[in-house]
């Protein structure tokens, strides 16, 4: 799993429909200082997020083991609203 950060939408009037009903977002992988990683990933939107949310997505063969993602070709899915993370020295308050 990773932490990220919706950076934008992707739109796609066509495409295979095992991917009709899902929204996709573009979500920005984080290092856990905060700062953004170089990786990015087209995620299923399966919780009603949007941009400059932060996200938990799982990515692989666990985005294929949702209710709705079953045995489809997702490979990337946002499954959680991160809203604080809590360390033993120090806890971050997520932008809203």
């Amino acid at each position: 799993m990773i932490i990220g950060r919706v950076i934008g939408n992707l739109v796609s009037v066509i495409k295979d429909s095992t991917y009709k009903g899902f929204k996709l977002l573009i979500v920005q992988e984080m290092n856990i200082d905060g700062s953004y990683a170089e990786n990015f990933y087209i995620s299923a939107d399966l919780i009603g997020v949007g941009v400059n949310e932060t996200v938990m997505v799982t990515c692989g063969t666990s985005s294929r083991a949702t209710k709705e993602t079953y045995e489809k070709p997702i490979d990337s899915v946002i499954i959680a609203k991160i809203d604080k993370l809590i360390f033993s020295d120090r806890e971050i308050e997520l932008e809203k």
